[in-house]
């Protein structure tokens, strides 16, 4: 029986993703070109490694124990080759980083633009997804998410100012309304309502003399997009609660008018955040490095 180090590299993106397209997204191959390299497998071993409907994938007891066997020594040669990439001049390989979608947009992106010019070798693959996914079971380097929901055994350094949401409309929007001039005020209006991967509808969070209040928005136009809010906002759909950074040129030409200031103060901006362990990708230690400079690209 003779088996190759890549035929194990594919029974480990399989049994990682649960998902034949998944993996061949990672390694750059076809799904069928994933199945017949993973029935090749059982084949030379005499073994079911997975057992395959139409809707999922999932490991046999076989399988489940080679994976949790080969796994670990699959990490040690990705921790080998790593330290051997720290002697040359200028890193290679991949960096890959879950972000938040409007994190990605408004902060990830100009730091990556300028990152890969400086470091031409190292590819940087950025997944974007509003989930709070598991960074380490998703085999990512990093992540971005706001600072108050990065998981405490994390370490975190930010990317970003301090974040402000803001209330926002159009000028026409307001016309002939009452503008709000207290939170509870916006239950007389339509307003754009953010919801959460999970489905959950956002409630608006406002910090006054009252204390903290939090506002179920009232709206019949619901999106699970920042920018698309945004893109109701200013076709003038109704009210919307938006991050500064987001809005900012627009409430700077007048194409909107921010309200209810002095109940929204600064919270924690979004953070690169990645395992508190000991081994750090060479690619990673360069990002976070990068960040840290002073660059144009991201001031």
């Amino acid at each position: 029986m003779r088996t190759h180090f890549s035929d194990f590299a594919t029974f480990i993106a399989v049994a990682r993703r649960r998902s034949f397209r998944a993996a061949g997204d990672e390694l750059g191959l076809s799904p069928s070109a994933i199945s017949h390299a993973i029935k090749q497998l059982e084949q030379r071993l005499k073994l079911r490694l997975f057992n395959r409907t139409t809707r999922s994938v999932s490991l046999t007891e076989a399988g489940r124990n080679l994976y949790e066997r080969l796994r670990p020594a699959f990490d040690e040669i990705k921790t080998m080759l790593d330290e051997v990439n720290s002697f040359r001049d200028s890193p290679m390989g991949t960096l890959k980083i879950n972000a938040a979608r409007l994190a990605a947009r408004l902060f990830l992106m100009p730091l990556v633009t300028g990152f890969t010019r400086q470091y031409p070798d190292l590819k940087v693959e950025v997944t974007t997804d509003d989930f709070l996914v598991d960074i380490v079971e998703g085999q990512f380097d990093a992540g971005i998410r706001l600072g108050a929901i990065v998981e405490k055994d994390m370490i975190a350094m930010p990317i970003g100012p301090p974040a402000k949401l803001t209330v926002v409309a159009t000028p026409a929007y307001f016309a002939g309304r009452a503008v709000p001039e207290h939170p509870r005020d916006l239950v007389d209006h339509q307003c754009v309502v953010f919801r959460f991967p999970s489905g959950r509808p956002y409630n608006w969070e406002f910090e006054g003399p009252e204390g903290k209040l939090e506002i179920a928005a009232p709206g019949n136009i619901v999106v699970d997009d920042m920018d698309a809010e945004l893109e109701a906002v200013l076709a003038g759909a109704g009210v919307g609660f938006l991050y500064y950074e987001q809005v900012k040129a627009y409430l700077e030409n007048g194409q909107l008018i921010s309200v209810l200031e002095d109940w929204l103060p600064e919270r924690p901006g979004f953070h690169v955040y990645y395992p508190n362990r000991q081994y750090m990708s060479c690619g990673l230690r360069a990002f976070l490095d990068y960040i840290k400079a002073p660059h144009a690209e991201h001031q």
